[in-house]
């Protein structure tokens, strides 16, 4: 690779992104919506040209950016990924919408490859709508925007002439999120010494730290294949539990978490779901950080934040 495009380029994933390539000596030019977006963690990257575009106006990038010899376009942009915005159908619907607008865009500008930010959510989705009586909660709207965008994706992609690769994450943390999620909300609670409570932990679940993610997909820009899907993973997944005992271990050995006071309302998947098989072989991606040292590092950050 020697340009690309990053939809989405200061956001959580997006922005490790930008600095993975960049570090790589990649031509990057980074897209955020607005001038009032705050850069920083961007603009002063090597190989870096910031481009001002919101996602309603995603066509307009063909004039934006003159060159036509892009070898990835990165899209990363999607509104609502947290918050209550997850559970609004609307928005959700108009992500898939905007995805399709910057996979035709990326075509019309003879990009060679799209690559697109998939989540895990896709499948337990999935599993969560169709099977019987299930009773799937309004945050599952996310992973059926997510779905919905894959459906009407690939058929347009090949349809032009343009390589489309659909990373699914399953889930990044680390230093940089700001996000209330799993990782995040239980660290803040070890360090406000608050009580670790959780549902039974025996759905089976991944994380990978957010510099993996970078890695995998600047690997996925290099070496994936047309068609085909490639999960972010850290090659270990396992139940939640033991995720949570290596972090409480790792984080607060005197902690007691307790499991089962929490209800669960979701799904469990497979850990089939979370086969890092193809990434591994076709990209030749595997991640170096363990879970317990990513949870160190996230935990050095926030403390630097807070």
């Amino acid at each position: 690779m020697k340009k690309t495009i990053v939809m989405g380029a200061n956001g959580f994933v997006g922005s490790n992104v930008c600095r993975e390539l960049s570090e790589n000596g990649v031509k990057v030019f980074a897209v955020v919506k607005d001038t009032n977006e705050n850069i920083s963690n961007i603009e002063t990257l090597a190989n870096i040209e910031i481009i001002y575009c919101e996602l309603c106006e995603i066509d307009s990038l063909y004039d934006k950016i003159p060159d036509r010899d892009i070898d990835v376009f990165y899209h990363f942009a999607w509104v609502g990924s947290a918050g209550e915005l997850r559970c609004d159908e609307k928005v959700q619907l108009q992500n898939a919408l905007w995805t399709a607008d910057a996979l035709r865009t990326a075509d019309k500008m003879r990009c060679k490859k799209f690559v697109n930010a998939g989540s895990i959510m896709e499948k337990e989705t999935y599993t969560a709508v169709y099977t019987q009586e299930s009773k799937p909660g309004l945050p599952y709207i996310y992973g059926a925007g997510k779905l919905i965008a894959r459906a009407i994706c690939k058929p347009i992609a090949n349809s032009l002439d343009i390589d489309l690769c659909w990373a699914v994450i399953t889930n990044a943390y680390g230093a940089g999120e700001f996000s209330p999620r799993f990782v995040n909300s239980t660290i803040r609670k070890i360090i406000a010494g608050e009580p670790l409570l959780f549902t039974a932990a025996t759905q089976n679940y991944d994380f990978i730290y957010v510099t993996d993610v970078a890695k995998a997909f600047v690997a996925i820009g290099e070496y994936g294949i047309a068609n085909k899907e490639y999960t972010i993973g850290s090659s270990n997944a396992k139940p939640l539990k033991e995720f949570i005992l290596e972090m409480q271990q790792a984080l607060a050995p005197d902690a007691n978490p307790i499991f089962g006071d929490v209800p669960f309302t979701g799904v469990n998947m497979p850990l089939e779901a979370f086969d890092t098989t193809d990434i591994e072989t076709d990209c030749h991606f595997k991640p170096t950080i363990s879970f317990a040292e990513g949870t160190r590092l996230t935990m050095e950050w926030i403390k630097s934040v807070d």
